[in-house]
């Protein structure tokens, strides 16, 4: 039955990831940025130095991070286990029941089950209704068990027709530097300053109309999202001719 625990294993495996993506949403990561640390955090690869401060700086995500990478180093060893066995193995499996294998050809049938088995399996997961009722019944369980309250901030951050909040940095040669707010007036095109970073860490949070504008600043801003580069860009002096 080596073949049949490879695949249980795989479909564990996908569950464990979708519950470590699903964890990591409720504490404010967009879907796409949890589901990628999720699997990094698994299969031990991919992380990102940008990324991977927002999961080691949160207490919360550090401990869901440690739970995926101990049951990644757990699922893989046993995948690994159950594939070499299912190759070398003399004794009958259930495939043979409906494939007779002889010689060689065996270990490309059961390469071949192996690779169809993760493609379904795949695909399965992938269905809308099935990720979906997965997100519920992983959100409901984990309020339940372990009282973490949902937050989407992807939903809070983009709130429709093609508004967001970005964030965005003032790159030397930009003609904003030195205005104050004011007078850039971003305001009446599109793009309001909710939060002002200084390069030396000094943080604005509430932005008067005299703040100045400094290279290095890193804004928080809301508007179109793709207005807002165009907006913030318009001034620098290295943009290309039209």
């Amino acid at each position: 039955m080596p073949l049949l625990a490879l695949l249980i294993i795989i479909v564990i495996a996908l569950v464990i990831v979708r519950i470590g993506a699903k964890a990591l949403m409720m504490t404010g990561l967009s879907r796409d940025v949890a589901e990628f640390q999720a699997m990094s955090c698994f299969f031990g690869v991919g992380f990102t130095t940008s990324e991977s401060e927002m999961i080691v700086g949160h207490p919360a995500r550090r401990k869901i991070a440690s739970h995926l990478i101990i049951a990644g180093n757990i699922g893989l060893t046993g995948a690994l286990s159950t594939l070499i066995v299912a190759f070398v193995q003399n004794e009958p499996d259930w495939i043979d029941e409906f494939i007779p294998i002889h010689g060689s050809g065996g270990f490309f049938i059961k390469l071949g089950v192996i690779l169809a088995g993760i493609l379904i399996i795949s695909a399965f997961f992938r269905l809308p209704f099935i990720k979906t009722l997965l997100d519920m019944i992983i959100e409901y369980t984990l309020q339940r068990f372990q009282g973490v309250r949902a937050i989407d901030y992807e939903t809070v951050l983009r709130s429709g027709a093609g508004f967001s909040v970005m964030q965005v940095e003032i790159e030397a040669g930009n003609e904003l530097i030195g205005s104050t707010l004011a007078g850039a007036a971003l305001g009446s095109r599109g793009v309001l300053i909710l939060n002002i970073k200084r390069a030396d860490g000094e943080i604005i949070g509430t932005p008067h109309p005299t703040t100045e504008l400094r290279a290095g600043d890193l804004l928080t801003v809301y508007g179109l999202e793709e207005l807002i580069p165009l907006v913030l860009e318009a001034g620098r002096d290295d943009k290309p001719a039209i």
